[in-house]
């Protein structure tokens, strides 16, 4: 399958996801950060770290559960910024590309007919002229308002722009040309960009990292997750696993 088409159905697929995203915070970031990275940081007492942590955490989701959300003090905000920043990059970059796409693979609308004032030789082929332009206006307008046009004006949301993006590679009829190798390629990288975004966003991409943190063996620590599971980190050295329910054994 062309991976190009994945990434726009992906984005189009998951927009509701992300509407429905903006108002949790669960959404994670990676790598990790909080008692991941303070476990690292610290081999040597990281089941100790760990475990306080655990307790921190329970303890302020008590307390957060607990609240008059009418009280001063922190709260948590309304919407996750995250995934605002999140929607709001992918839909500037998708509209910007189907914008300079439709710029130069879309044909123009089809010109309306002029009225024209000429003498005819008999009524009949004045007749024949005048339904011959009213036949073009209703093709002009047709065209005019055709659902497979882009436009620069009204309708511009980032799944509409990515199946209108997805028409175009797969080569749909509608009032544009076939892409050229520049331009499928410019969608290609738009899409692949704007799909990681909205992946990492809902967590729902396999995610790898080498941390600058290195065990006491001296070997690379490489932690894995993403698609809904905890994150798992790894000594390629010696062989020992961390995660977020205590250190297993090598």
């Amino acid at each position: 399958m062309n991976p190009t088409a994945t990434h726009l159905r992906t984005i189009a697929l998951h927009w509701t996801d992300l509407r429905t995203a903006l108002t949790t915070t669960g959404t994670t970031t990676w790598p990790p950060a909080g008692r991941m990275s303070d476990y690292l940081t610290a081999l040597d007492h990281a089941d100790e770290q760990l475990a306080e942590a655990a307790r921190w955490q329970a303890a302020y989701n008590r307390q957060y559960l607990d609240r008059d959300p009418n009280q001063l003090g922190v709260t948590r905000p309304p919407l996750s910024l995250t995934i605002v920043d999140t929607m709001r990059a992918v839909e500037a970059a998708l509209t910007q590309c189907a914008d300079d796409i439709a710029r130069t693979a879309q044909r123009p609308p089809m010109a309306m007919p002029t009225a024209r004032r000429a003498a005819y030789a008999s009524q009949r082929e004045a007749d024949i002229a005048h339904g011959d332009r009213q036949r073009q206006a209703v093709l002009a307008r047709a065209d005019l308002a055709d659902p497979r046009r882009w436009r620069h004006t009204g309708r511009r949301s980032a799944p509409h722009a990515a199946l209108w993006l997805l028409a175009r590679i797969e080569f749909k009829p509608g009032p544009c040309r076939r892409l050229t190798h520049d331009e499928a390629r410019r969608i290609g990288i738009v899409a692949e960009g704007a799909a990681e975004r909205v992946e990492r966003a809902l967590d729902i991409a396999a995610q790898r990292v080498a941390l600058a943190q290195a065990c006491a063996c001296g070997g690379r620590i490489d932690m894995h997750g993403g698609e809904g599971r905890a994150p798992v980190a790894h000594c390629t050295g010696c062989g020992r696993v961390w995660s977020e329910s205590g250190m297993a054994a090598a």
